[in-house]
């Protein structure tokens, strides 16, 4: 592996963790980079939805005290089994969508220009939903009704075009739903665990055989920088979240789509 190589893998894994849990597509700004890095082969595309597994762990680590009670309270408390449950509907229409589609989301939808269009659609979605006067009715990410979690694991799965952003849609499904913003991007981050961990888990087990030892190389390297910069990430957000609008992800969106697309036409 040269060193532009373990660069490029360095800067890919560091945007992942920085854009995994902002409302503006990790997996469409790594697809957007590879792509003017000339990195579009199928290996790369893979490392995009590999490299998540960084982020992951990063979620888990600043969360670790909440899910370890959540798991002693399970057996005997009904409210942690309720949000085990919950937390498990709206991982389900994610995995069955996911399956079903994948060889169609990674052959024709791993595409920059959709990417691009996604971004600068999801940037108006953004800016119109600070424009909305939403009347909260749930602050607490693991009491949401089921059929509540539900409706936001349905909306999760516009996701799968890159560069919707999971975040993204589940934020805005939670509170068109009835979250505040604070319990909405909470509740995003705890639906990407077992969501981007089943990406992961079945990425790896169909792609594993079309990865060299190089692959693997770039992936743990993407790993280490996703981790660390997602732990600089999700409690910054959730307490910028919880105070200020959408506007600035909403521009940095239309921003990054429209650059692409400039991109796009300049040089192919």
């Amino acid at each position: 592996m040269t060193l532009i190589q373990m660069l490029q893998s360095l800067l890919l894994g560091t945007v992942e963790g920085f854009t995994e849990f902002l409302p503006v597509s990790s997996t469409g700004h790594l697809l957007l980079l590879q792509h003017f890095f000339g990195l579009d082969g199928e290996a790369n595309k893979t490392f995009a939805i590999l490299v998540q597994l960084g982020a992951i762990l990063a979620i888990v680590t600043a969360y670790f005290g909440r899910l370890k009670r959540v798991a002693i309270d399970l057996p005997h408390d009904p409210a942690a089994r309720h949000f085990v449950i919950g937390v498990l509907v709206a991982f389900l229409p994610a995995a069955i969508i996911g399956a079903l589609l994948h060889g169609f989301i990674k052959g024709v939808l791993f595409n920059p220009a959709i990417v691009c269009i996604s971004l600068i659609a999801g940037g108006f979605v953004l800016m119109i939903m600070d424009q909305i006067d939403l009347k909260p009715r749930y602050r607490d990410a693991t009491a949401f009704p089921l059929r509540m979690y539900l409706g936001i694991g349905l909306i999760q799965c516009f996701a799968m075009i890159p560069g919707v952003s999971r975040s993204g849609a589940t934020i805005v499904g939670a509170m068109l739903l009835g979250a505040d913003k604070r319990s909405a991007a909470e509740f995003s981050f705890f639906l990407a665990m077992p969501t981007m961990a089943g990406a992961f888990a079945y990425d790896l087990l169909k792609s594993y055989k079309l990865l060299s030892f190089h692959d693997f190389a770039s992936i743990a390297i993407g790993f280490v920088a996703a981790f660390v910069a997602g732990l600089f990430v999700v409690k910054a957000f959730l307490d910028y979240i919880s105070r200020h609008g959408f506007t600035p992800f909403a521009w940095w969106r239309i921003l990054v789509g429209s650059a692409g697309l400039a991109g796009l036409i300049v040089v192919g």
